[in-house]
């Protein structure tokens, strides 16, 4: 699945998946009946992919958390905020989010907004009443799988239907990086977004990417920026930022966008009817 992002109104932002083989190296221990496997690499790119996604904790180790929790903030240029509680759960990536303030996602409501899918359904309330409204709906379906997706970002590169290409290695300030080149397959055969990972040599860690949001028709790149924090045991960029861009990854004299996520909590014991609408 794709995540995508709103460029002008940016209310959110989103990425994607990653294609494993199913041909695997597996190494086992002569003490233990343990088996580690490693995937076999398609290139370079896709071995820098899988090492940093290692780094940072694999799909396997976000999912054994079974729930999260948390506060994102999200807030534009000119001061206008957004603040939910979001809640997930990863086994079927249920969502729920309740907006404590929306200046920029559902301006047009006043009072208390939330948001869920659960599983099969998206769905919409304003201070308790529930809203039908399909163009509304449209952007909760948009709102909760790309949130969800922004949250589980480096381990979603590690789905089916990504591919990697390493470009090269580039200098940037103190750092150098190994910069990857990542896209989606497209069943549709509709355009998909390309994004550019700049992975420090000396970290491991994506530090920033370059990435498109075709579904709005925005070819040029945004750059975003991250900066991580450890968790119970996961490496989650909980600071990021994002402004235009270009392919060198020279970004614009405009003010950055600024997101983070706070008060971030695993295994809260929330259930499958904690986000029927």
């Amino acid at each position: 699945m794709k995540i995508r992002i709103f460029t002008t109104a940016l209310i959110g932002l989103s990425i994607i998946s990653c294609k494993n083989d199913n041909s695997m190296n597996t190494v086992e221990t002569t003490t233990d009946t343990i088996t580690a496997t490693v995937p076999k690499f398609e290139n370079k790119g896709h071995e820098l992919v899988y090492n940093m996604v290692q780094k940072v904790g694999d799909l396997s180790t976000l999912y054994d958390k079974k729930d999260v929790v948390y506060t994102y903030t999200y807030q534009t240029p000119d001061g206008k905020t957004d603040i939910t509680t979001e809640k997930y759960i990863f086994d079927g990536e249920l969502s729920y989010g309740v907006y404590k303030k929306h200046e920029r996602t559902l301006a047009n409501l006043s009072g208390v907004i939330e948001q869920g899918y659960d599983g099969n359904e998206y769905w919409l309330k304003n201070d308790g009443k529930s809203i039908e409204d399909e163009k509304l709906l449209k952007m909760v379906a948009f709102n909760r799988p790309t949130n969800f997706y922004w949250f589980a970002m480096m381990q979603k590169l590690m789905d089916d239907g990504v591919n990697y290409e390493y470009l090269n290695e580039k200098n940037i300030g103190d750092a150098t990086y190994d910069v990857v080149k990542v896209t989606f397959d497209s069943p549709d055969n509709s355009p998909k977004d390309i994004y550019q990972l700049f992975i420090n040599k000396s970290t491991g860690l994506v530090d920033q990417f370059l990435f498109t949001v075709m579904d709005f028709d925005k070819s040029d790149p945004l750059l975003m920026q991250l900066e991580y924090e450890t968790i119970d045991g996961l490496m989650i960029p909980t600071k990021r930022k994002y402004k235009a861009s270009n392919w060198d990854a020279e970004v614009t004299s405009e003010p950055w966008i600024n997101v983070n996520w706070t008060d971030i909590k695993f295994n809260n014991g929330l259930k499958a009817a904690d986000f029927k609408k």
